[in-house]
């Protein structure tokens, strides 16, 4: 069985110690195409804290997949695609590439996003919108390719 963590990455989120509707949305897709869902939680937009969190549970090897949810725009705190790039040993463009181009359909706004996805040992790490809907449709939309990419790394 495949394994996934799931974080959204909301300051606001994290300090009211809410949950993240987020990250709801995606553990019921997980969870409904097979992947067991190791954990899920809410970082604050801090670039080291992320960074450690991907990197510690990458180097457990504990979970095949790491999805978070959040600051992957261009404010100054947004800080998913940086920790991404942190902590990666090995950085798979297209993912956000086709992400972005999918997203175009409903907004220009998309050309702003700073998605990224990396390979840091066995694990695939990918962040995408806040959004839950835009999240849970990215997914839907790659699904079979994250599935191919987390079969083949994980042998």
């Amino acid at each position: 069985m495949m394994k996934a963590a799931i974080f959204t990455i909301d300051t606001g989120i994290y300090r009211a110690k809410a949950e993240s509707a987020t990250a709801t949305a995606l553990k019921r897709l997980l969870e409904q195409v097979g992947f067991e869902v190791r954990a899920a939680g809410v970082l604050p937009k801090e670039k080291e804290v992320v960074s450690t969190v991907l990197a510690q549970l990458a180097d457990s090897g504990s979970v095949d997949l790491i999805l978070t949810a959040g600051a992957v725009g261009y404010q100054s705190d947004d800080c998913a695609a940086e920790a991404v790039a942190d902590v990666a040993e090995r950085l798979i463009p297209g993912i956000p590439e086709a992400l972005r181009a999918y997203n175009l359909r409903y907004s220009k706004k998309a050309i702003l996003d700073s998605m990224a996805a990396g390979i840091k040992k066995k694990t695939l790490i990918l962040n995408l919108p806040e959004s839950a809907k835009t999240a849970k449709e990215d997914m839907e939309y790659i699904l079979p390719e994250i599935v191919q990419v987390v079969e083949s790394i994980s042998i």
